[in-house]
């Protein structure tokens, strides 16, 4: 099956969407929305935290650079 055959469900409201159509993979712009105030509000979140730390280097996880003092007490 060709990625544009794919049908898939809209995971807000499980209604039938396939790839041609244009909110895909929501059946609508409501769906999306619905969908994108569930992430912004903390609803949804990444069950198991992060243990590699090239990966967390980009977000502030990773070990920290010492910071220089001055000497000029």
């Amino acid at each position: 099956m060709s990625p544009k055959g794919k049908i898939l469900r809209c995971p807000t409201c499980r209604t039938v969407v396939t790839a041609q159509e244009e909110n895909f993979p929501f059946c609508s712009d409501r769906c999306r929305l619905i969908d994108l105030g569930k992430w912004a509000s903390g609803a949804y979140r990444i069950s198991s935290p992060i243990f590699d730390q090239e990966a967390l280097e980009g977000v502030g996880g990773g070990p920290r650079p010492q910071e220089e003092h001055d000497e000029t007490d």
